[in-house]
C-alpha cells in the first residue's frame, strides 16, 4: 500500500502544509502537541477538507483539490482510533466488535476470531464499557476499526490517556498488528520511544509542515533534525537480530552489521530481529582504543559529520561499517581530540544506557 498526503489548509493562525508518502507498514507523524499531526490524519479520514493537494491510496485519489475529488468519509475505508476508545457504552465489547463489521467491505479480511486472538479479547466480551481499564477499551476500539475491514488504519495518539504499564501493553498489541495483520498504520505521536518501537517509516513536524521523511533508522540519524527530535531523547536507530542471551549475566548480545551491542533484560529469543535506539547523549567518543574500561560497548567507526550550530555541546555522526551513529559531545572535546570528517574513533556506549524503553521488535 502506497499512501501519498500532500495538503494544505488554513486554519485560523494556523497554516497546514504537509507532504510525505509511504510504501506502508506503520507510518508515524511525530512532533510537539499543535505541530499538526491530528489535522493531517483528519485530512486522511475525510473529516478535514483541505484547500488544496491532493491524498492518494495506492494511485487512487481520496482528495484531489485540482480535480474536484473529495471521497466521502464511510466510502474511503480507513479505520480510525482515537485517543479514547468511544465505545458504544450500552452494548457489550462482543456487540461493539460486531458492530464495526457492519461497515466492513464484504466478509472482511480479518475474521472475529482472528481479531479476539490478537488482541486478547476472550475474558472480556460479555464486559461492557464502564467495567473496561483504559488499556482493555482500546483494545476494543482497535478491533472494531480493523473488523470494518480498512484498507488504511488510522491512530491518534492511542496512549495518551494511560499509565506507563498500559502503554506497554497496548504497543505489544500494535507491534501484532504490524507483523500480523499487516494493515498499513499511520501512527500519531510525541513519544520517541512509541515510534521507535513500531514505526517503520516517520514523518517529522513542526509547525504544520513536513520537515523530513523516510525510514526511522536512516531520519532518526540525521543530525538537521535533532532540535526537533528532543535535545536529550533524539538519537540514532540500529536494526539487529539476538545473537546471544547470557541468562547468568542478563545481558544480550545484539548482532548488527556494524558489529555488537550488549544490552540488559532484552526480552527477546535467540534469533529474533530488534531495534535497538542509541541516544546521542549515551554515546562517548575516544581517538584510542581504550582499555579497562566498565563500558562494553566500543564500536570502531569512522566520524562523518559534525553538526553546526551555537552552544556548549554538538552532534557528532559516526559510520560504523555503513551503520549511522550520533553522539552529543562538548566542543571542548571535538578541540581536544582534534575530531573533524574522516578520522578514526571509537564509540562508547554503556550497556546499561540501553534501557528496556530502546530495544522492541524490528
Amino acid at each position: 500500500m502506497k499512501l501519498e498526503v500532500s495538503v494544505g489548509k488554513r486554519l485560523g493562525a494556523f497554516t497546514l502544509e504537509a507532504a510525505f508518502a509511504s510504501d506502508g507498514g506503520v507510518t508515524a507523524l511525530f512532533g510537539r502537541s499543535g505541530s499538526g499531526k491530528t489535522s493531517v490524519l483528519n485530512a486522511i479520514a475525510g473529516l478535514l477538507h483541505p484547500e488544496r493537494g491532493r491524498i492518494a491510496l495506492d494511485g487512487e485519489p481520496l482528495f484531489d483539490a485540482a480535480a474536484g475529488v473529495d471521497v466521502a468519509v464511510h466510502r474511503r475505508r480507513i479505520g480510525y482510533v482515537f485517543q479514547e476508545g468511544r465505545l458504544l457504552p450500552h452494548i457489550t465489547v462482543r456487540q461493539n466488535l460486531l458492530y464495526g463489521r457492519r461497515f466492513a467491505h464484504g466478509d472482511g479480511a480479518v475474521s472475529l476470531e482472528k481479531v479476539i486472538e490478537l488482541l486478547g479479547l476472550a475474558s472480556l466480551l460479555e464486559r461492557r464499557p464502564h467495567d473496561l481499564s483504559g488499556g482493555e477499551k482500546q483494545r476494543v476500539a482497535i478491533g472494531r476499526a480493523l473488523l470494518a475491514d480498512p484498507r488504511l488504519l488510522l491512530m491518534d495518539e492511542p496512549l495518551a490517556a494511560l499509565d506507563a504499564p498500559r502503554k506497554s501493553e497496548i504497543l505489544y498489541y500494535i507491534e501484532r498488528l504490524r507483523d500480523e495483520v499487516r494493515v498499513p498504520i499511520v501512527y500519531v505521536s510525541h513519544s520517541l520511544d512509541e515510534v521507535v518501537r513500531i514505526a517503520d517509516t516517520i514523518v517529522v513536524m513542526s509547525e504544520g509542515r513536513a520537515l523530513d521523511s523516510g525510514p526511522l533508522n536512516e531520519t532518526m540519524a540525521r543530525m538537521e533534525l535533532r532540535p526537533y527530535l528532543g535535545r536529550f531523547e533524539g538519537g540514532a536507530v540500529i536494526e539487529a537480530h539476538v545473537g546471544e542471551q547470557d541468562l547468568e549475566m542478563g545481558l544480550a548480545r545484539l548482532d548488527f552489521a556494524g558489529g555488537a551491542l550488549y544490552a540488559p533484560d532484552v526480552d527477546a529469543l535467540v534469533g529474533e530481529r530488534v531495534r535497538v535506539r542509541i541516544r546521542a547523549r549515551d554515546v562517548s567518543l575516544a581517538t584510542v582504543r581504550p582499555e579497562a574500561i566498565s563500558m562494553l560497548n566500543v564500536l570502531p567507526g569512522t566520524l562523518k559529520a559534525l553538526g553546526e550550530g551555537a552552544g556548549a555541546s554538538i552532534d557528532v555522526q559516526i559510520d560504523v561499517a555503513g551503520t549511522l551513529l550520533l553522539a552529543r559531545v562538548t566542543r571542548k572535546s571535538v578541540a581536544a581530540l582534534g575530531l573533524a570528517p574522516g578520522r578514526p574513533v571509537y564509540a562508547l556506549v554503556k550497556a546499561v544506557a540501553i534501557d528496556r524503553h530502546s530495544v522492541g521488535w524490528a
